[in-house]
């Protein structure tokens, strides 16, 4: 899969309720390269949404892993939707783009390398259109042991001492950094170890900027238009 040089990352599914049905199906009708999407293993069944409350995004009160399975599926988005599962944005994605994975809940591995290994099957995919996030590196350890033919992507909330040497114990593909600690020599470091330096999340020109002339390889945005727009004028007068 080619890609273009600054990678548009379509964040939570991109514009619309997050983690939304309708919300991927309008990047995907951008033609952005990339979307991310945040997975919770409940009740056997990965889910597709952010908050680990209710309140925000989805209505009630309470934990999201306090939610029986019945409330779960009643549960609705602004625009009417119930919470994807992920085997139904998998097949909605399809081929048609760059699916990044973040784990947000403990015990994901398993079932998740379990889901992918058979949807790649089943539709003759190429799991390398798949990468696998989180903060919890132990998971993201456990996906290289379970699934390696799937790529790995290495969450950092900060800036460590040591920039990005966690990305060799997990042979990982990118280093998500925030858009607020992302020095130059973090990129560098990402850059030296041969691995992506991605940045979360930028949406606003100028940022967009600050991350081409750092020399980061994508971002993810909330709005992906606009990026897609930015880096078309980007194009134009380079």
């Amino acid at each position: 899969m080619t890609r273009s040089p600054f990678l548009c990352i379509a964040h939570r599914g991109g514009e619309g309720p997050e983690n939304s049905r309708e919300a991927i199906e309008h990047s995907l009708a951008l033609g952005v390269e990339a979307i991310e999407i945040d997975v919770w293993n409940l009740h056997d069944e990965l889910w597709v949404t952010h908050d680990r409350r209710l309140g925000r995004q989805l209505p009630g009160i309470g934990m999201l892993q306090q939610q029986t399975l019945d409330q779960l599926q009643g549960l609705q988005l602004e625009n009417g939707e119930t919470i994807p599962r992920l085997r139904e944005v998998l097949e909605q994605v399809g081929d048609k783009a760059l699916l990044n994975i973040e784990i947000k809940s403990p015990d994901c591995a398993i079932r998740l390398s379990e889901t992918l290994r058979a949807h790649s099957r089943d539709h003759g995919l190429d799991l390398e259109q798949y990468i696998v996030s989180s903060f919890d590196h132990w998971q993201v350890y456990q996906m290289l042991e379970l699934l390696p033919e799937v790529r790995r992507g290495a969450l950092l909330a900060g800036v460590p001492l040591d920039y990005g040497r966690c990305c060799d114990e997990l042979k990982a593909y990118s280093l998500h950094s925030n858009i607020g600690f992302t020095p130059r020599e973090l990129v560098v470091d990402a850059h030296t170890r041969g691995v992506q330096s991605w940045v979360y999340t930028a949406n606003h020109p100028d940022e967009w900027l600050a991350l081409l002339e750092l020399g980061a390889d994508g971002a993810f945005t909330d709005h992906p238009r606009a990026l897609l727009d930015f880096l078309a004028q980007q194009a134009r007068e380079a």
